[in-house]
């Protein structure tokens, strides 16, 4: 892993930007694409002028791990992150896309975001205090944050590049891309969730929640973008677990918290880091990496 290389911003001239998402930058290869994963953090919805450093590098680690961990459940995009496979014009950007680039194929992205959750925390805790249901599933009375929920739940939310994802009821996603495909993605993410969940508790890390996102490819759903990473998902240490109150993360909620701690709107554009919190973030990534792929 590169030592603080900061990558906020690629910019291949010879080669088709598809999209800048908030995270990753993504060429056209033709039948394939390129993803490149930056050290852009966004929360809020809002992508922060400061990076983090290896933050990338980190995201395709893990993405990489777990796409292998999965792969009996679901097809996958990923080809490979090695750049040797990659197209020979590509080749000639190694030193960029070292450890922070996938080669994957090209899929018709779903247009929504399929959140599974295992415990009350985020968004859903917010939801659950004001209506005792989130996405329209009601829950029991007397839940406290970060409660283990009594059962997995999905609760979809539409997708954005720019500007805010929105939580949605299962029935709106029917609507919006057909009951049947709706069934398979929340089975799926589920399932997904619960092998990935009870792996990470035998090393110590609670997925409270985390999100995916699927294609289509040559007419079948697979799985793209990453999976199960602490951009996409919150993990906590297992040690010290306490429902009542938020808990410590590897994760990019300790990003959240500090900025709830400021005077800002959350609208763009977001606040520069200070780099005591960086390195902490930075630390806590790593730390989630080490954890959950180490021998």
């Amino acid at each position: 892993m590169k030592k603080n290389k900061v990558v906020l911003k690629t910019e291949f001239s010879d080669l088709k930007l598809c999209r800048r998402g908030k995270v990753r930058d993504v060429y056209d290869l033709g039948d394939t694409l390129l993803i490149v994963s930056t050290d852009r953090i966004s929360c809020f919805d809002v992508v922060l002028p400061t990076g983090i450093p290896g933050k990338g590098e980190i995201l395709t680690a893990l993405s990489c791990f777990w796409f292998e961990f999965i792969k009996d459940i679901i097809p996958t995009h990923f080809i490979s992150a090695d750049v040797d496979d990659f197209p020979e014009p590509v080749r000639k950007y190694r030193e960029v896309l070292q450890c922070r680039s996938m080669l994957v194929e090209k899929a018709q992205p779903l247009p929504v975001e399929c959140i599974v959750r295992g415990y009350l925390s985020g968004s859903g805790w917010k939801d659950y205090k004001a209506a005792q249901s989130i996405c329209g599933i009601k829950l029991p009375a007397g839940l406290k944050e970060s409660d283990k929920l009594p059962q997995v739940i999905f609760t979809p939310s539409t997708k954005a590049d720019i500007g805010h994802d929105e939580n949605v009821s299962q029935d709106y996603i029917s609507d919006l891309i057909g009951k049947d495909v709706t069934d398979k993605l929340k089975n799926i993410s589920i399932c997904i969730y619960e092998k990935a969940r009870d792996y990470a508790k035998q090393r110590g890390i609670i997925i409270a929640d985390t999100k995916f996102e699927f294609g289509k490819h040559g007419g079948e759903v697979i799985l793209i973008d990453e999976i199960l990473t602490p951009d996409s998902s919150r993990f906590w240490p297992s040690e010290g677990y306490k429902p009542g109150k938020p808990q410590p993360s590897f994760d990019k909620q300790f990003v959240r918290d500090y900025l709830e701690t400021l005077d800002w709107d959350k609208t763009s554009p977001g606040p520069r880091l200070p780099d005591e919190i960086v390195e902490k973030t930075k630390q806590k990534y790593q730390h989630a990496l080490k954890i959950l792929t180490a021998d």
